[in-house]
Formats: C-alpha cells, sequence, structure tokens
C-alpha cells in the first residue's frame, strides 16, 4: 500500500535512504499503550535527549509531538513491512505533526523517525492494532432510546424499524477500524447470505476509532415478518434458537462474528411478538 509517496523530492528521498539504513539509535520512547476515549495512551516520558515527547493515535490519526527543545526536520513513519508509510517536514517553532491513518492500513508495529540533516536522532514505535469486538443486538421493541427515528425516518417505524436491528461494536485495539458489512444468518425470521449494501444501513463503512462503540444499523430486515426457508419466527408458546452476527473488518479484510441465543414468544404476529436476545 503506497502512503503520500507521489512528490517527494530528491533531498527527501536520499534522506529517507540515509535513516533506513542507520543501525544505531540515539533515543528511544515506547509510544504504545493502553486505549480510552478513542486515544492510544502514550507513555510520557521523553527519551534521553527529549526529542519524541509522545506518540498517539487518536481518531484516524498517529498524532506525534516533539520536545521543545528538539531540533528535528522531518519525521518518516515505516509501516510493519518497511516500507515507507509517509513523511512529514517539520517547520522551525513546529512541536507537533500528524499522519491520517484512516482505516486501510496494515495493522501492525509503526517506526516513527526523527530526522535532523543527513541523521537520525530519535526513533520508536507503536503498536497500531484494531480489534473489534461485537458486544449487543438491540431491537426497536427492547431498546426504543436508539436513534431509530433519525436513521430510518419516522415514517417507518412499525414497517422497517421493527424488522431491523442494531449491533453494537466495540474496538478494543490500538488503532482505528471500519465496519463495512453486516450479517445476521441462523434462527432469525429472514436470514441473508448476501445482503443488499453489504448490510449496512445508508453506509458503506462505519469507522470504529480505538476505544470506542458504534452502531451498526441493518439493512436487510433479518427480524421481519417474513420466515425465509432457514429463519426462525414467532409463535404463542416459544421458540428459542440461536443466531449469529458477522461483521466485516476493513483493516483485516475479515469478518468477525459473535453467537447469540434468542426467544420468540406471545404472539404469531411478528410486530406483537416478544423477542428477547442474549449473548452466549
Amino acid at each position: 500500500m503506497k502512503h503520500d509517496q507521489a512528490n517527494f523530492d530528491r533531498r527527501t528521498i536520499l534522506r529517507t535512504t540515509a535513516v533506513l539504513s542507520v543501525g544505531g539509535l540515539t533515543g528511544c520512547l515506547n509510544g504504545s499503550g493502553d486505549t480510552d476515549g478513542g486515544t492510544t495512551t502514550p507513555n510520557n516520558d521523553a527519551d534521553e535527549h527529549g526529542i519524541l515527547r509522545q506518540v498517539a493515535v487518536e481518531g484516524t490519526e498517529l498524532g506525534v509531538e516533539l520536545g521543545s527543545r528538539s531540533d528535528v526536520e522531518q519525521i518518516n513513519l515505516i509501516q510493519p513491512n518497511g516500507e515507507l508509510f509517509g513523511t512529514r517536514e517539520v517547520a522551525a517553532g513546529v512541536q507537533q505533526v500528524s499522519f491520517e491513518i484512516g482505516t486501510a492500513y496494515d495493522p501492525g508495529d509503526y517506526r516513527v523517525i526523527a530526522v535532523h540533516g543527513e541523521e537520525m536522532v530519535a526513533e520508536t514505535s507503536v503498536e497500531i492494532r484494531p480489534q473489534l469486538e461485537i458486544i449487543d443486538v438491540g431491537l426497536f421493541r427492547n431498546n426504543p432510546d436508539k436513534p431509530w427515528d433519525a436513521v430510518y425516518g419516522e415514517s417507518e417505524t412499525n414497517r422497517i424499524q421493527n424488522a431491523e436491528a442494531c449491533v453494537s461494536v466495540h474496538n478494543s485495539g490500538t488503532g482505528p477500524d471500519a465496519a463495512v458489512s453486516l450479517q445476521f444468518s441462523g434462527d432469525v425470521p429472514n436470514p441473508i447470505e448476501n445482503p443488499r449494501d453489504s448490510g449496512l444501513y445508508d453506509a458503506e463503512r462505519v469507522t470504529i476509532p480505538p476505544g470506542e462503540t458504534r452502531d451498526l444499523f441493518s439493512s436487510s430486515l433479518p427480524f421481519g415478518a417474513h420466515v425465509g426457508n432457514d429463519g426462525m419466527g414467532c409463535i404463542v408458546e416459544k421458540n428459542t434458537g440461536e443466531f449469529s452476527v458477522l461483521v466485516g473488518s476493513r483493516a483485516f479484510a475479515k469478518k468477525i462474528s459473535e453467537r447469540f441465543t434468542v426467544e420468540y414468544s406471545g404472539s404469531d404476529v411478528m410486530r406483537d411478538c416478544s423477542i428477547t436476545i442474549y449473548r452466549r
């Protein structure tokens, strides 16, 4: 994957090559850590010369804060495979630069290198790796506090909202990710293997920064009145089954899944049915 590599001048290329060939380090700083409110918590201890003060992921950006007395002309960000992700020139008096990581990067350990002239003056590494977890499935009849009207529209409350679902996904990792698909399989009334628009309502993707939770709203009517060939519906007594939720991760190009137990009871009409969902 190529990033910020289109407009390097000859001086930049030479300096980058020189940096990557240097074996020794002037100072080190561990920039990885726990997450809180979407930010990778940095180690606030400066390196030996006070050059790289903080390195932290916030939202979809990697921020680099320099010490007040540092003399740095350029910051290079190196990908886990050793290739250059991008470079930032540091103007006189500037103490902070940032790199837009987005959600299509390669997860792993990144190197942040500070350069002055032809020499590397400091280096640190930071782990940028998302970890998505499906934590809950909510229905309109059970979770009226969710913004159903804002998502689906007020006029669609009975016809659409009662048939759709809201899936809460948490990112416990150290890098941003994006959910790119939403799928329900198993004992729901309307399981669809390949839902329209990847199963996400009115969105190609939903970005989930580190340490934060986002709600994904479905577009495939998984709890609709129609019961598919392999689906399970409501009855007066009780139907009990299991279903899986699958969410596509953009950073890892794969799907994560979670299984839930579901109970249908009280009516054979879907709009009057009591639906209880438990995480296994």
